[in-house]
């Protein structure tokens, strides 16, 4: 019983984490899982991906009460991760996820992935500056563009490329859909306001997680039990934080998750 409330325990922090900062889940969750627990990198990453997928369920619901999806936008950037993901997993298919040199490549694709993560975490701390304390990078940035022109992509293939890109890189990783996936938005969306790229962006992983990870389960590296206790501490854990973000010194928080994750990056990548 012990274990199953470390479990417990590790979900609820990562949930309280990612709802006081909104530091992608994964970033946090198969680091936790691979080094903290043990867990093999194939079956931490496969059940990440559908931890991943419940998790950001409940913010694309209410991104979508509020209005703020563009929905053109997820639709394009779902076709081409959904494509991105499919091709991996008919390769891990074909080679195993449990073969020793797969194992490998997942470890340092997941130690890169949390160094360009740490990266975009510290420059958005940069950028908001040291007194930032509240949820200032969410609110809407209102723009005279029209709503057709802001969901006009700079490079009219990059949804299906770079959301293919994306795609491939989630199902080998679990990481990647939230700040990879936002610098891709504002590359190809520059026009769009912060708010609907965060909206995309976290709409988008819900289809993508769900199918890696739907499709790591049939390739059995999805650990079921684990998922069930894992998203038992997350769930009061992100509404937790959620509830607290606008008192919390979320600068310094961020400041030391990319201190944090650079860490662990660097120790997947040399390992």
């Amino acid at each position: 019983m012990a274990i199953e409330t470390a479990y417990v325990l590790g979900g609820a922090v990562v949930g309280f984490i990612v709802g006081l900062t909104g530091v992608g889940g994964g970033s946090l969750m198969t680091p936790l899982l691979i080094y903290g627990f043990g867990v093999q990198p194939h079956l931490a990453v496969g059940t990440d991906l559908l931890f991943a997928a419940a998790t950001k369920s409940a913010g694309a619901l209410s991104f979508a009460r509020h209005g703020l999806v563009p929905w053109r936008v997820v639709a394009r950037l779902t076709g081409g991760g959904l494509l991105g993901a499919g091709a991996m997993l008919l390769l891990l298919a074909q080679v195993g996820t449990a073969d020793p040199t797969v194992q490998r490549v997942m470890k340092a694709t997941l130690g890169v992935m949390l160094l360009l993560t740490a990266a975009a975490t510290a420059y958005k701390v940069l950028r908001a500056g040291w007194w930032w304390r509240s949820q200032a990078d969410r609110t809407v940035v209102h723009t005279a563009a029209p709503e057709a022109v802001q969901q006009q992509a700079r490079w009219r293939a990059g949804p299906l490329v770079l959301g293919a890109l994306i795609g491939a890189l989630v199902t080998l990783t679990s990481v990647g859909a939230g700040a990879v996936g936002v610098a891709v938005l504002m590359l190809l969306y520059p026009q769009l306001p912060l708010a609907r790229l965060v909206a995309a962006d976290v709409t988008y992983a819900v289809p993508l997680t769900l199918v890696a990870g739907l499709g790591h389960a049939t390739l059995g590296s999805v650990d079921w039990a684990l998922l069930g206790w894992l998203l038992a501490g997350s769930l009061p854990g992100i509404w937790l934080g959620s509830r607290l973000v606008q008192w919390a010194p979320v600068a310094l928080v961020r400041s030391l998750l990319s201190v944090l994750l650079t860490w662990v990056g660097l120790k997947l990548v040399l390992s």
